[in-house]
């Protein structure tokens, strides 16, 4: 029998909080009957976004191809989707059943490409870019081969999504972490950047690349074309490939902000030594497609020969699921303003986004209404990291610890905090140790993805949670809070 002493120490010590113990409980309230609101995971449908209509109808014809042929096809799905699927299965003979090229489809490949010279106004190389099964397993894939021994660290932010220290630590890699600056709406500087780097070669870690997330995860900050030029720089005097999750560039609600990619900045800067990975999904965006497990990884600046190792390390796991290769490619290659489905796709779309918008909005004011919370207002993304304060139980001093002890201290803080949320409240959030903080701070994280009612309910809820447990903690009901 496999025993836990004889697993490998790095799953052991790999953590995933977005699902971890607190969703758990949350899962077994549920079982007994609770009404739990998910709010730890950025998985739309799951929370009532419903699919965009084109497609579910494409995917339908692709997956079933007899109904190509059926009369009643005719008038049960647009002309452009028929011819979609038609174009599909042209040019993936074989089917949705059978294997493709380990990078992907190479007409998918070519659309992806198409995407991004459209989106930049800059050309793109479709022999530079994988499709992969979300977005998750291209950084998988990077992380994989960036790392080449024990001591080899990637930097990433402070607060990040956990997929990245969980992937480190998986890996045997070290983890440099470079702190967000919260009080001017979460940006880089490049000055926590350089203390960060000095830092970790100071404790013997050799630093390989940056990781970047923009729009913001957890933070839903959009980050300045400025801010990009820097980590740019800053990557090439440092000898450092960039990392860039760019999965929420739809997602952006702040008036007068935009997305920039990082390929557009580095192309406008001419810059040839740094190479670039970039990451895109079909889970994030309007789409909310997580389950299909689909996305594509952009490289820029690689050598033919470093290249070919790529491909052999996505050879490995043959391809990735060709229903994502599809979606991926209705994300990036939408219907035309001459399509039928055009009318239906513009206003499914607009009106999530619409959504998601108002919902930040709804979110964020709430929460700032709140005595003792306080959120930058999302302005991108799907999620709003909040801070939280808490009075410290009699006889407790946190700046008499030592900075072990402090962590574990405030670890147990906040996730004490967001257990009781749930089992009092059935809000599901993630505490913000599981994404990393500032110490002497306390965060959760919380989508804005449920329907506007229950937002709107969820802030009521918390309003009233949170002053009750503060005054808990200084009558002494709650000791080790």
């Amino acid at each position: 029998m496999v025993k836990l002493s004889r697993l490998n120490a790095n799953l052991l010590k790999a953590h995933y909080a977005v699902r971890g113990k607190i969703v758990i409980r949350a899962q077994e309230l549920e079982k007994q009957g609770r009404h739990i609101t998910y709010c730890n995971i950025g998985n739309p449908q799951a929370l009532k976004q419903k699919p965009l209509t084109f497609v579910r109808q494409v995917l339908a014809l692709v997956e079933y191809p007899e109904l190509l042929d059926r009369p009643e096809t005719a008038s049960l799905f647009p002309a452009d989707a028929v011819r979609r699927a038609r174009l599909i299965l042209e040019k993936n003979p074989t089917g949705m059943g059978a294997y493709t090229q380990s990078a992907g489809m190479p007409f998918i490949r070519q659309a992806v490409a198409d995407f991004i010279s459209k989106r930049d106004g800059i050309p793109a190389d479709p022999d530079r870019i994988l499709l992969t099964d979300g977005a998750s397993k291209g950084v998988q894939s990077a992380m994989t081969m960036l790392t080449s021994g024990p001591d080899d660290g990637f930097m990433i932010p402070i607060p990040q999504y956990p997929l990245y220290s969980a992937t480190i630590d998986l890996y045997g890699a070290r983890q440099a972490n470079y702190f967000l600056d919260e009080a001017n709406g979460w940006q880089l500087s490049e000055e926590e950047l350089k203390r960060s780097v000095a830092e970790a070669r100071e404790q013997g870690v050799n630093p390989v690349a940056i990781a970047v997330i923009n729009p913001g995860n957890p933070t839903g900050a959009v980050l300045s074309r400025e801010n990009i030029i820097m980590v740019i720089r800053f990557a090439r005097e440092n000898g450092l490939a960039i990392l860039a999750d760019e999965v929420y560039q739809e997602n952006i609600y702040g008036e007068g902000l935009k997305f920039h990619s990082f390929a557009k900045v580095m192309h406008e800067l001419n810059e040839k030594d740094v190479t670039l990975f970039s990451f895109h999904s079909v889970s994030k965006g309007f789409l909310g497609e997580c389950g299909h497990r689909g996305g594509y990884m952009e490289v820029r600046n690689m050598p033919d020969d470093v290249w070919a190792e790529l491909i052999k390390l996505q050879s490995i796991g043959l391809c990735s699921n060709t229903t994502g290769q599809v979606v991926t490619y209705l994300m990036i290659d939408p219907p035309g303003t001459g399509d039928e489905s055009f009318a239906l796709y513009e206003k499914e779309k607009n009106a999530i986004l619409g959504d998601l918008k108002e919902k930040a909005r709804i979110l964020g004011e709430g929460l700032n209404s709140i005595e003792g919370m306080s959120v930058a207002v999302p302005h991108g993304a799907m999620y709003a990291f909040v801070r939280f304060d808490l009075p410290h139980p009699d006889g407790t001093d946190p700046e008499k610890m030592t900075p072990s002890e402090r962590h574990k201290y405030e670890s147990a803080r906040d996730s004490k905090y967001c257990l009781r949320l749930l089992e009092e409240t059935g809000i599901c959030v993630v505490p913000g140790s599981g994404f990393g903080q500032r110490p002497g701070t306390l965060h959760f994280r919380t989508t804005f993805l449920p329907p506007k009612e229950e937002i709107t309910a969820l802030v009521e809820k918390m309003r009233r949670f949170h002053s009750s447990y503060r005054a808990k903690i200084e009558q002494g009901a709650v000791k080790s809070a």
